[in-house]
C-alpha cells in the first residue's frame, strides 16, 4: 500500500458527499484488499490521524462547529483526511485554509465536518475476516501538539481570520 493508493481510497468524490455514502464507498474499496493491504492501509490512516493531532487544527474545528471533545475532534480529522492529500496538507500546515473549501457537508443546515468511525472501517473488515484485531498502533501524544488555542473571540479572529469571517460566532 503506497500513500498514493491510500489517498485514492479515502478521498471523497465531492465536498458535500454524505458520511454514509463516504463510509460505504470506503468499505467497498477496502473489501477488495488483502489482509496485509488492510494492515498497511490502517497504519497509514493512523499516521495521518497522529499528524493532524494539533491544537491549531482543533481551534479551526472549534470555530466551525464548537468542537469540544476528543471524540468529535477525531471525527473532524477523519473528515479532513477524506478531503484528500492536497487539502489535508494545506490545512495541517495552515488550518485557516479550511475557509477556502467551496462546500461543506451539512446537517440541519449547519456545516458538519465529521466522519463517524471512518478510521475504524479497515479494522472492522479485518476482524470480520480473521476474527482478530489489527495490530495496535499507539496514537501518539497524550495531548495535541502545539499551543492550545484560546476560546476568546478576539484571539480566535486573529488566529483564524478567514474561518472567523465564514463562521461568525
Amino acid at each position: 500500500m503506497t500513500e498514493v493508493e491510500f489517498w485514492d481510497l479515502v478521498t471523497r468524490t465531492e465536498a458535500t458527499q454524505s458520511q454514509e455514502s463516504l463510509a460505504q464507498s470506503l468499505k467497498q474499496k477496502l473489501a477488495e484488499l488483502s489482509n496485509d493491504e488492510l494492515k498497511a492501509f490502517d497504519k497509514i490512516f493512523g499516521q495521518q490521524m497522529r499528524r493532524s493531532y494539533l491544537w491549531s487544527l482543533w481551534g479551526a474545528a472549534y470555530i466551525i462547529t464548537g468542537c469540544d471533545s476528543e471524540y468529535a475532534f477525531a471525527e473532524f480529522r477523519c473528515f479532513l483526511i477524506s478531503l484528500g492529500k492536497a487539502t489535508y496538507e494545506a490545512v495541517i500546515t495552515h488550518p485557516d485554509n479550511l475557509a477556502q473549501l467551496p462546500a461543506w457537508p451539512e446537517k440541519d443546515g449547519y456545516a458538519y465536518p465529521f466522519v463517524d468511525e471512518y478510521d475504524l472501517i479497515a479494522g472492522q473488515l479485518y476482524e470480520d475476516r480473521t476474527g482478530e484485531e489489527l495490530p495496535f498502533m499507539p496514537s501518539g501524544k497524550a495531548t495535541p501538539v502545539g499551543k492550545k488555542f484560546s476560546t476568546k473571540p478576539k484571539e480566535l479572529k486573529q488566529q483564524y481570520p478567514e474561518l472567523s469571517a465564514r463562521f461568525p460566532f
